[in-house]
Order: structure tokens, then sequence, then C-alpha cells
């Protein structure tokens, strides 16, 4: 046994830590890693924060309104890698374009607007207030569907809306059966027997509204 700094022996145990070692205590598991939409919704926030840090005179995101941000739409077009073709160019309007061209090349027009779509929730997500949210404002919408439009011309792909498919679906079902049912009255000890028979139903689906038309014979007999 140990002697203490007086020359004895200790009259108890060495004390022995309840505490676990660190291998042993459980541990939370991992946070699932982001999506890929969040991820990239994350890069898109942290370069437009960068680009109001950049500019010239250096912007708040509490003083940065739809101008700016069409001016950093306008900025990232030299980051593009969609061939736009001006007036002049006799390729303008030709999908598919035998040879290069000189024309430059930009965003495309789908990238701007999901790009704006994903800025929209981030300023949101970040503190900002859907009535003041810049990405969501008039002038915005109004350069996106510009640039759709012009793209489209100079491109020759046109960008149509996907409508709404109005389905209408008309189904008949007719179930023909003979049922009787026979009830003993009790106060006349009469029979009473019931033929039913033809039921016929329509069902009918248009524009996401459906109406059930039922018809039913019933024969009855008494005896």
């Amino acid at each position: 046994m140990e002697a203490t700094s007086g020359g004895r022996e200790s009259p108890f145990p060495p004390i022995q830590s309840e505490t676990p070692p660190p291998s042993a205590q459980p541990s939370s598991p991992p946070a699932p890693p982001p999506s890929r939409y969040e991820s990239q919704k994350r890069r898109d926030w942290n370069t437009f924060l960068q680009y109001l840090r950049n500019h010239k005179p250096p912007l708040t995101l509490a003083r940065c309104s739809g101008a700016h941000v069409i001016e950093f739409l306008k900025y990232l077009d030299q980051f593009g890698k969609t061939k736009v073709h001006v007036t002049g160019c006799p390729y303008f309007g030709q999908p598919n374009p035998p040879s290069p061209c000189s024309c430059p090349l930009k965003q495309a027009w789908g990238s701007l607007d999901a790009l704006i779509g994903r800025l929209r929730a981030a300023f949101e997500e970040n503190g900002g207030k859907p009535d003041s949210n810049p990405f969501g404002t008039r002038a915005v919408r109004i350069y996106l569907r510009e640039v759709r439009e012009s793209q489209a011309k100079a491109r020759g792909i046109p960008y149509e809306k996907k409508k709404r498919k109005r389905s209408t679906l008309t189904a008949t079902a007719i179930i023909s059966t003979a049922t009787t049912v026979n009830n003993t009255a009790p106060s006349d000890g009469g029979v009473t027997n019931s033929n039913i028979s033809g039921i016929k139903t329509n069902v009918t689906v248009s524009n996401n509204a459906t109406v059930i038309t039922t018809g039913v014979s019933v024969t009855t007999d008494i005896v």
C-alpha cells in the first residue's frame, strides 16, 4: 500500500473517477449534410453579400433595392456560358448555328430565374421581411421577363410557360344485381319482396372536380 506524506499508510483505497473516458461517452449523431439546393442557396447568398461589400460605394442589405439586384444580374453575365446572338448576327434566331460567332456569352434566363428564387428565400431566412424583399420587386420580374423574351428571339428557343392540362375523365360503372329482400311485417303478416336492379353510376372528373350521378331502379312487389 502507498504511504501518505507523513509516512503512514492510507486507510482508504484510491478514489477512481466515475466519469467515463471520452471515448465511452455517448455522442450525438452527426447532423445530416445540407441538400444540394440548400448548399447552392448558401453560396448564392454569400456571393451576393460579397457583391454588396465590393460595390462602389459599398451597399448594405437594408439599402439594397430592386435596381441593385438587376445590376447584380447584369454583373453575372460576364460569367455566363450561353451564347446569345445579337440582332446583326447571321445566326440570330437559329437554335443550332452551323459555325461559331463572336456574339457574347451571357447567363441563361433559366439560371437567373432560379437564382432569384433562391436569393428571395435566403433573404427572408436571414431576417428580411417579405414586403421589403428586393428580389421580389416588380422591377426584377420585368427584367427577367425581358431577358426571357430577348433570349428566346436571339436563340430561336421559345420559353413557353407550362400550362396546366385540363383532363376530363368519364367513367361509367354499371352494376347489375338482383337482390331480394324479404321483410315480414309484424302488423299484417304480409311479405314484401323488393328487387333492386339496374344500378348505374356515372363518374365525371373535369378540372379537378368530381361529379357522381347515380340512378337506382327499385321494383317492389307486395304479396
